[in-house]
This record gives C-alpha cells, sequence and structure tokens, in this order.
C-alpha cells in the first residue's frame, strides 16, 4: 500500500468529515451540560441521550435503504444542512424540552450522514487500503469528536449559550462547503427495481446468515449499552454540585479528551497491532481491554485514573472498531453496504438510547457509582464468540 488512501477525492471527505464530527462533538457535550443547569434530575439528563440515539432504533433500516439508493455525497450534503438548520431554532431561549426536540431530530439526520460516509468509502480507495483509510477516518473523526470537541464545548457554555450552539451551525457549513467539492456521482447502479421493504430484507437476511457480521454486530451492540449507560451518568458523576468527582464544565472536558487520545494513538497502531497479534487475537484482546476500563469510576474517584482509563479504553475501543469495519466493507457488496451498515447500527447503536435509560434507571435505584460496574458486565457476554473467530473455523476472520 502506498502512503496515501487515494487521491483527492479521499482527503476531501476526511476533511468534511473532520469538519462535522467537531460540530458533533461540541453539540453533544453542550446539550447536557447546558441542561444540568435547567435540571439535576437523572432521568431527564439521561434521556436527552436517549433522544440522540433514538433515531438509530426507529430509522436505522429506512436509513440504509435510501443510502443505497440515492447519491451518498448527495445525501451527507443534505444532511448537514438540515442539522445546521434545526440548530439556528435553538438561538432562542432553550428550555430542556427543547433540547430534547433538537436532539431527536439531529439524530435523525445523523442516522443519513453516518450511514452515507462509511457507505462512501470504498467507493473512494481500493479495498486493499480500507484499514489505513477507515483508520485515518476514525482518527480524524475522533480527534474532532472526542478530542477537540468536548473541551471547546466546555468553554463555549462556560462563555454563553448561543456560542455553544453558533459553533456546530459554522462547522456543519464549513463541512458542506468542502463535500459540496467533491467530483463524481456515488450512486450505486440497480440492476432491477424494488420496494424499501424489500432491500431492507435482504440487507437483514445478509446480516443474518453472515456469521462474521452478526458476530460483530452482537458484540458492538452490547458494548455501546454499557458505554452509553456509563458516559450518560458520567457527566452528574464527574460535574454536579455534589457528584463524586466535583469536577468543573471545563475539567470535565478535558477528562473526555482521555478517550480521544487513546483512539488517536489506536488509529495509529491498529495495523501494527493486527500484525502483531494476528486479525483475531487483535479484535477480541483489544474488545476485552475496551470493556473492563468501563468499571474505573466505581473503584475511583481520582481525575488522573479515570483519565487513564478512558485513555486505554480508546486504544482498545479504535483497534476494534478498525477491524471490524474494514472487515465488514470487505465481506459485503456494495449494492448492499448502505443496508448493512445500517442493519449494523440498528443493533449496534440502537442499543445507545436503551444504556442511557439504563443509565438513569440504576443511578436512580443504585446511585451514580454501581452503575459503571454494573454495565461493564455486558460486553464480557459477547466475549467468547468473538474468541471463537480466532478459532481454526472456515468462519475464522485471520482467513478473510
Amino acid at each position: 500500500m502506498g502512503d496515501t488512501p487515494s487521491v483527492t477525492p479521499y482527503w476531501r471527505l476526511w476533511i468534511s468529515d473532520g469538519l462535522s464530527n467537531l460540530a458533533d462533538g461540541v453539540l453533544k457535550v453542550a446539550v447536557p451540560l447546558i441542561a444540568a443547569g435547567l435540571t439535576r434530575s437523572p432521568t431527564l439528563i439521561a434521556g436527552l441521550g436517549v433522544a440522540f440515539t433514538l433515531p438509530w432504533l426507529v430509522c436505522a433500516l429506512p436509513a440504509g435503504a435510501l443510502v443505497d439508493r440515492l447519491d451518498r455525497k448527495r445525501a451527507m450534503l443534505v444532511a448537514n444542512a438540515i442539522r445546521g438548520a434545526l440548530l439556528i431554532v435553538l438561538l432562542g431561549a432553550p428550555s430542556i424540552w427543547a433540547l430534547y426536540a433538537v436532539a431527536l431530530c439531529v439524530g435523525v439526520t445523523e442516522t443519513i450522514y453516518d450511514t452515507s460516509a462509511q457507505s462512501i468509502v470504498p467507493q473512494l480507495v481500493g479495498r486493499d487500503q480500507l484499514p489505513r483509510a477507515n483508520g485515518r477516518l476514525y482518527a480524524v473523526e475522533l480527534m474532532a469528536n472526542e478530542f477537540a470537541g468536548p473541551p471547546l464545548a466546555g468553554l463555549l457554555v462556560g462563555l454563553a449559550t448561543m456560542a455553544a450552539f453558533g459553533a456546530p451551525i459554522a462547522l456543519w457549513a464549513a463541512s458542506v462547503a468542502v463535500l459540496a467539492t467533491l467530483p463524481g456521482r456515488y450512486r450505486v447502479e440497480r440492476s432491477e427495481p424494488s420496494t424499501i421493504r424489500a432491500d431492507i430484507a435482504e440487507g437483514l437476511r445478509f446480516l443474518w446468515r453472515h456469521p462474521v457480521l452478526r458476530t460483530f454486530t452482537v458484540s458492538v451492540g452490547l458494548f455501546n449499552l454499557a458505554t452509553s449507560a456509563a458516559f450518560t451518568m458520567l457527566v452528574l458523576y464527574a460535574v454536579a454540585p455534589k457528584g463524586p468527582m466535583g469536577l468543573s464544565e471545563q475539567a470535565y472536558g478535558v477528562l473526555l479528551t482521555g478517550t480521544a487520545v487513546g483512539s488517536l494513538v489506536g488509529s495509529v497502531l491498529a495495523e501494527r497491532i493486527e500484525r502483531a497479534l494476528g486479525r483475531s487475537r487483535a479484535l477480541w484482546i483489544s474488545y476485552l481491554v475496551g470493556a473492563v476500563t468501563i468499571a474505573t469510576p466505581t473503584v475511583t474517584t481520582d481525575p488522573v485514573a479515570v483519565g487513564i482509563a478512558l485513555f486505554t479504553s480508546g486504544v482498545g475501543v479504535m483497534v476494534t472498531n478498525i477491524v471490524m469495519v474494514s472487515l465488514r466493507q470487505r465481506l459485503t457488496p456494495d449494492h448492499l453496504l448502505g443496508r448493512l451498515n445500517s442493519a449494523h447500527r440498528l443493533v449496534g447503536w440502537g442499543t445507545k438510547p436503551l444504556g442511557a435509560a439504563l443509565g438513569g434507571v440504576l443511578a436512580d435505584l443504585l446511585g451514580l457509582r454501581p452503575v459503571f460496574a454494573v454495565v461493564a458486565l455486558l460486553p464480557l457476554l459477547a466475549l467468547p464468540g468473538l474468541i471463537r473467530l480466532a478459532g481454526d473455523t472456515p468462519d475464522s476472520v485471520d482467513r478473510i
């Protein structure tokens, strides 16, 4: 493989996606911080996490079918334009219910954008270049979403609500401007007409019948169920006046950069780790590392220790994601990729609102601290399936 995964088209996508994810990173940290000033109810705070992610349960499958029918670049342009326009509505006097409405609407358009962004990559680079292309794309996404976004959100919320909402609007507009320069059409030709319902059913059948892809989907679903519950409650655990950690909004934003730094390191090292351990072993070990670190806030309130855990988790999650996504793109025909990505995310990301709700319920029942230890057990249920893929079977991921 050469030094670059493609020429200019890939890097235009890379820049546009980075700007878009920086907007996401600011918004998704700013909204709960603003909400924490409007209510101290764990259930209402957790509900915002539900609103942001519920569309992955409701809209993921139709979004995948649309992405396989539409020009994927145009779908991304329209989705970001709508997200910016929706946020403009919130520039007035935000209430907790207005935050809910915008979070839900932004989540709906995100299903289209993210499914299109992941599906367009194999149209820009060769399949042998996918690991590096995905690694670089994940790196900029997480650098923007989790490294730059959270501290910027904390700073902007400290300045003014208007600034916290104005920044994502400007960033989405810049993302649209860059992506609009991407040349070419990115619509997959169809051999025969079909209905949306038939398209969805075809994608689900392909996923269900493929043992490797099915295992990946279940694993990610359980992992995101746990991390959504944990991170939804982390804001109260860390920032609330009587929270165990007692951090400021700005310090909380800095704390979250631990995940981003770890993810960046993981994106750089993923290929080397895969070569050193083998694809299968790298997959289940990185998944295990990401899972066990979820429980850290239960055993310590030290911000440094929690930050190190977030860093370690970021490395593990990034290696897992790069291996899984690159394999999914290799194993899936182009005309099914949108539907496969959306079917995977229906389970993998659709568990996020369930996790957010679960975190709120567990916090009300048990208190904040035990939540992290309880939910850390969930991803371990998928570990045997990932380890089995490393065995000498026809479905071993090292043979793909």
